[in-house]
């Protein structure tokens, strides 16, 4: 099929604000002709998170379609599937009592020196109940405050850090029910790393809220107690039903966000059922 012919089969259908698509038209399985991945980018960058439903994808077919995306991220206190160190298997058994993984509002990996811009999933054993995926739109949230706030927040510096998940006394280092997936929690996840508390997109320029509840643990040069202050504040505005987005799932569904300008949290609801997603995450850029 011609470069051009297979760029006009792709059908994107937004959700009513805009905010997450799904796409059709498309084979994730086979490389993608340069104008069918360049309207890929323009609906992802249009809608944050877009999701491809009936996409039988081997792993070779995933990492291959995640490098026509860009270069794999780094992910670490996860250990990684055998023979494929860049694809992590989120997996929880029917037996497990252990909290879903995921289970916090976070943009993946921000409290690297280059957070990932994108983190792709691919469902491959969907329950029938729950498991639902949510999304907030931090971009659209950041329009809505007043002129005030935007320049109370311009020169502020937010912490981050992967502490309170996987540091030495973090909340898997203290589990005591059995996992599935294997988790490496430690010291190095106690480091902390400052990006702009508001970040702008590189490929937009939209500017959007850089924080999170579980890997922002601090704001440079503000108290403890004004840092909960605005933090708090800024969590309220952000979490309101207009910014989000609910994902259902289905078997062999893909989908990827840019964790640039969305949180997401992993929902729950589905225990006594198994549970496998396949995730790969792609390389980004220093926020700025």
């Amino acid at each position: 099929m011609a470069d051009g012919a297979a760029a006009n089969i792709i059908q994107v259908r937004p959700e009513p604000s805009g905010f997450g698509a799904e796409v059709t038209g498309v084979d994730l399985s086979r490389p993608l002709p340069p104008a069918a991945l360049a309207a890929i980018r323009e609906a992802w960058s249009a809608h944050a998170v877009l999701s491809f439903p009936d996409q039988p994808l081997t792993l070779e077919q995933l990492e291959a379609f995640t490098l026509q995306v860009g270069p794999f991220g780094a992910d670490p206190f996860i250990a990684p599937m055998p023979g494929h160190p860049n694809v992590l298997e989120l997996r929880r058994e029917p037996d497990e009592k252990a909290p879903n993984f995921g289970g916090g509002w976070h943009s993946d990996w921000s409290f690297q020196p280059a957070p990932p811009s994108a983190t792709i999933l691919r469902s491959e054993v969907t329950p029938p109940v729950g498991g639902d995926t949510l999304f907030a739109d931090a971009a659209r949230a950041y329009d809505d405050l007043s002129d005030t706030m935007k320049a109370m927040l311009a020169p502020l510096r937010a912490i981050h850090s992967a502490t309170r998940p996987y540091g030495a006394n973090g909340m898997f280092a203290r589990e005591t029910e059995k996992r599935a997936m294997t988790i490496l929690s430690g010291p190095e996840a106690d480091k902390t790393h400052p990006h702009p508390l508001v970040r702008t997109h590189p490929v937009t320029g939209r500017k959007a809220l850089f924080v999170s509840p579980t890997y922002t643990v601090g704001v440079e040069g503000l108290t403890e107690m004004e840092t909960d202050a605005i933090l708090g504040f800024l969590y309220k505005h952000l979490l309101q039903d207009k910014y989000r987005y609910r994902h259902k799932w289905r078997p062999g569904m893909l989908l990827m966000w840019d964790n640039r300008c969305t949180m997401h949290f992993a929902e729950g609801g589905y225990d006594g059922h198994l549970r496998v997603m396949h995730r790969t995450t792609v390389a980004g850029d220093v926020p700025v």
